[in-house]
């Protein structure tokens, strides 16, 4: 395992057990986030980088019983923090790597990844290998429950210029690995971007 995956696990299993206590508020925004990306009854999507599944609960209420729901996270602190949530009862946990998905190219119609973008060791390689599950015209939401500038308040720092969040990096990288950007967002409660999976 790579540094960056140890540090990734090391942090979060840290954090893992309070997560959902510390934002407990969430809960809308992750709805209202998921609504965005147009999903239909039946439709099969990913939670990318679930950590304790606070998506999944919306991601089913859009796709209905028929549709498919996976939660994939590199770490097992946060599945389990998921299971005891109940969050299982929505969709089918994965401990695996957004490097690396054990899943079969196309066969899904949209990506959820909150809080992702900023883990990946190697993001234009691995917002790529998302494309690859993603069928043609599927979309991709990457999402912060609190913008750029909140989020760096939050933790004490300053927004930099190489910020891949910001419009400007963040265009370009996901038009790099095969996504189309449809729509940005990024004010004081919420950070959004859309993209569609080019063909």
């Amino acid at each position: 395992m790579s540094d960056d995956h140890t540090h990734v696990q090391e942090f979060f299993s840290a954090r893992a057990a309070a997560w959902d206590s510390r934002f407990p508020d969430d809960g809308p925004a992750y709805a209202a986030a998921v609504a965005e990306l147009g999903l239909r009854e039946g439709d099969r999507v990913l939670d990318a980088g679930c950590g304790t599944g606070r998506a999944l609960p919306p991601l089913r209420a859009a796709v209905g019983p028929s549709g498919v729901v996976v939660g994939a996270d590199l770490t097992p602190a946060m599945l389990e923090a998921a299971v005891r949530a109940g969050r299982d009862r929505d969709g089918r946990l994965l401990l695996a790597d957004v490097a690396a998905l054990p899943l079969r190219s196309e066969s899904l119609d949209a990506v959820f990844a909150a809080g992702l973008v900023a883990h990946l060791p190697d993001p234009a390689a691995n917002l790529r290998e998302l494309a690859r599950t993603v069928r043609p015209g599927g979309v991709l939401a990457l999402f912060h429950p609190i913008g750029r500038a909140a989020l760096a308040a939050r933790q004490g720092r300053q927004i930099t210029p190489d910020d891949l969040r910001a419009e400007p990096n963040l265009r370009p990288l996901l038009a790099g690995s095969g996504w189309r950007m449809t729509s940005y967002v990024d004010e004081d409660d919420r950070f959004l971007a859309l993209a569609v999976r080019e063909s």
